[in-house]
């Protein structure tokens, strides 16, 4: 097992879809062990496979003291209530603004073994893996922000 580093902002990799995962190996097990060890640190809510430089639909999370992870995660459902609090990302180091999602949402894929996995979480493991799947998408939380919260970030990237 190892600690990651954490890809930053203008790195490609944060930008490309991540392809799906074909194989549930060895290969992939010692991945998901990494992100499991990389997400568990104080400040990680999750870490996406492309925030460690590997291109592959896989993320870890850490919310609530529950450490955990999806294969092939899609968002299944989303609720129409939405919340609106301040989101940052460990790609984007020091940078926060409130950022819209649904209140609820339900992720399904598979865990490390390809047995099917269903995740259902409100407010921040629900913030978590709709932020982590569009990690996976090559999306970053800022690419949600709109009006001045949006010029405020990337006033801020400029600097």
């Amino acid at each position: 097992m190892t600690v990651r580093s954490i890809r930053e902002i203008g790195d490609p990799v944060l930008r490309t879809p991540a392809d799906p995962i074909r194989a549930f190996d060895k290969d992939l097990a010692a991945l998901v062990r990494d992100l499991e060890e990389t997400v568990d640190h104080p400040g990680r809510a999750g870490v996406a496979a492309t925030q460690i430089g590997v291109g592959l639909r896989v993320f870890s999370y850490n919310v609530d003291g529950v450490i955990g992870h999806m294969v092939n995660p899609v968002i299944a459902e989303r609720s129409e209530e939405t919340q609106d609090d301040d989101e940052g990302c460990l790609s984007i180091p020091g940078l926060h603004a409130p950022t819209v999602r649904a209140m609820h949402c339900v992720a399904e894929g598979f865990d490390v073994h390809g047995e099917p996995l269903r995740i259902e979480g409100s407010g921040l493991l629900a913030r978590c893996l709709q932020h982590e799947v569009d990690h996976l998408d090559g999306k970053l939380f800022v690419d949600r922000l709109t009006g001045e919260a949006r010029n405020q970030v990337l006033r801020a990237l400029r600097s």
